[in-house]
């Protein structure tokens, strides 16, 4: 977690965007951020997604450069997951497991979604 945080926190300083900015674009004070930034609040999440987005850059760059293309690579297996679940898991280790599984499921129902639009898209394409 630490390693993620450390990245939010060097993403920041690069954007320059200050503590104040960032509290204020997700809604809350600047001690409640801080505390988000130390470890003393847990990131969730739905955090971690509003803070990409502040920051604009993808979530995958925010857990690590290391599997900065684990979501968009195209090995998708025959039930449509990705088959490299398991790398992004072992690298995560034990401590960060829930995290990486609410990812996941995340990742999943978007790619869930994503087909759902296509498949509605070729439908009004065909019309």
């Amino acid at each position: 977690m630490e390693e993620i945080l450390q990245q939010i926190k060097d993403i920041r300083n690069v954007k320059g965007f200050s503590h104040e900015y960032m509290a204020n674009e997700l809604k809350m004070s600047t001690s409640a951020y801080r505390k988000i930034e130390s470890n003393e609040t847990k990131l969730t999440v739905e955090r971690l997604f509003q803070l990409a987005e502040i920051l604009q850059t993808p979530v995958n760059k925010i857990l690590g450069d290391k599997h900065s293309n684990v979501f968009y690579n195209n090995n998708y297996n025959d039930s449509g997951t990705f088959n490299t679940f398991a790398e992004v898991e072992h690298y995560y280790h034990q401590e960060n497991k829930e995290t990486t599984q609410k990812l996941i499921q995340t990742m999943e129902q978007e790619i869930g979604h994503l087909r759902e639009e296509i498949i509605f898209l070729r439908e009004m394409a065909r019309k």
